[in-house]
């Protein structure tokens, strides 16, 4: 079976080398020259674990290629995934759509045989209908059929959340022939039992945005109760663990925090709220989540400032991850975006360190200083906040932290610490939704 996927981003990227890996011919093609150039040097232009080593394996094997010629690729092709990006419009706030309607008019134009095409970008329920208009108007002999197939994949748990995935969603008008070509192109997944679900295009198109705005409503949720939490002494990580030991609550997205970011939740819960809108059935949850979330940014950057005696004027801060989750290089709408302009307008200088995340950060946040690691842009500070998790600073060197800090304030927007721990390591401690543990340290 021969796979054309239209877009070499990140969800492209991981899907064409997952099928390459099940031993099919993958072609993924991307207008971007110096993308596909990179891709044939065996460079990956994003950042996932595991992804490097699946995308040179493909090549090396001749399974996986990489081409900016559209119309070789389509015409050869049994299935036909779109895959590239749904950003979100800034004048509507709707998910802009013109990159996957550009992409349906070329292939429409292309397909020279009977092919499935299938929506494996986020896209608002009725999209695939309208792309199959849009290929029909190009070319209204195609041979062709419409399915939806939506990608549930983790930035920095990509390629496992692919081998492994807990479903497998598949929409089309089926019982058809694109049902069952889909059917076969899944048959490694099957065999091992992942659950398929087989339903109409539209309910898969709006499975994948129920599903994300569901994970970002546990996320608000729990950073909510963290607030209630520090007004009452109560401990949030608690109240997360007793929660989650309820099966019909689950224990997964109970982690406060900084609020939520990435490619998908802020996108996606606009996208529905506006859909829903649209539609005249608005979804107040929803949008109360989004309004949450960003509320939640804003916030942080005030407790921050509250902990430092309530001004940070001429004060360093220290900050360690810049990425909106670890494991991935992926600023977008990340919370560190919100938080360093607020320090910054408040009157504070930032030192920042991330693993991976500060080329692309430097482009984002011009205004700081990097580091090469957490010592570095602890020195002399006022206070180090931890707002990424990554794995590296689980187990700061304190002692070193310390003495390289004008004041050893730590303040945990992630809870990778314990209060107790921290006290007796001589730190004043704030962390999200846990009582303050402050120690005996001279205050600023």
């Amino acid at each position: 079976m021969q796979i054309t996927i239209i877009g070499a981003g990140y969800v492209g990227l991981v899907t064409g080398a997952c099928f390459a890996e099940f031993g099919y011919k993958v072609t993924c093609v991307d207008k971007d020259h110096s993308k596909i150039d990179l891709l044939h040097r065996g460079i990956s232009p994003i950042y996932e674990p595991g992804l490097d080593s699946l995308l040179q394996q493909g090549s090396k094997s001749g399974q996986l290629t990489f081409t900016t010629k559209l119309v070789e690729s389509v015409a050869t092709a049994d299935v036909i995934f779109l895959a590239v990006g749904t950003p979100t419009c800034e004048k509507t706030g709707k998910a802009d759509l013109s990159y996957v309607f550009t992409a349906a008019e070329e292939v429409g134009k292309a397909l020279k045989r009977y092919a499935v095409i299938v929506t494996k970008s986020t896209v608002p329920v009725g999209t695939a209908r309208q792309v199959e208009t849009i290929i029909r108007d190009a070319n209204p002999t195609a041979h062709f059929e419409m399915a939806s197939n939506p990608e549930f994949l983790r930035e920095g748990a990509a390629i496992s959340d692919f081998m492994r995935p807990d479903r497998i969603v598949i929409g089309t008008d089926g019982p058809n022939r694109a049902q069952e070509v889909l059917q076969r192109l899944y048959r490694p997944l099957y065999l091992i039992e992942t659950p398929m679900i087989f339903t109409g295009i539209e309910t898969a198109e709006l499975t994948k945005y129920a599903s994300n705005a569901f994970l970002a409503t546990k996320i608000a949720f729990i950073n909510e109760m963290a607030d209630i939490c520090e007004k009452t002494k109560a401990d949030v990580q608690d109240v997360a663990k007793a929660m989650g030991l309820d099966h019909r609550i689950g224990r997964h997205f109970l982690n406060a925090g900084p609020g939520y970011g990435g490619s998908c939740f802020p996108k996606d819960t606009l996208a529905l709220a506006i859909t829903a809108h649209e539609l005249e059935t608005p979804t107040s949850i929803v949008e109360s989540v989004a309004k949450s979330n960003e509320s939640r940014k804003l916030n942080m950057a005030q407790k921050i400032i509250t902990a430092m005696g309530g001004s940070v004027k001429n004060k360093k801060i220290a900050l360690l991850g810049l990425t909106f989750k670890p494991n991935t290089d992926d600023m977008r709408d990340a919370p560190s975006l919100v938080i360093i302009p607020e320090l910054i307008k408040a009157g504070a200088t930032v030192a920042a360190y991330d693993p991976i995340g500060q080329s692309i950060a430097n482009r984002l946040l011009p205004d700081i200083t990097y580091g090469k690691n957490a010592n570095e842009v602890a020195i002399e500070a006022d206070a180090l906040v931890i707002v990424t998790e990554w794995n590296e600073f689980r187990a700061l060197d304190l002692d070193k932290l310390k003495q390289s800090m004008k004041h050893p304030l730590i303040i945990d927007l992630r809870n990778i610490y314990k209060p107790n721990e921290m006290i007796e390591a001589g730190f004043d401690y704030i962390s999200i939704g846990r009582p303050a543990a402050l120690g005996s340290v001279t205050k600023i």
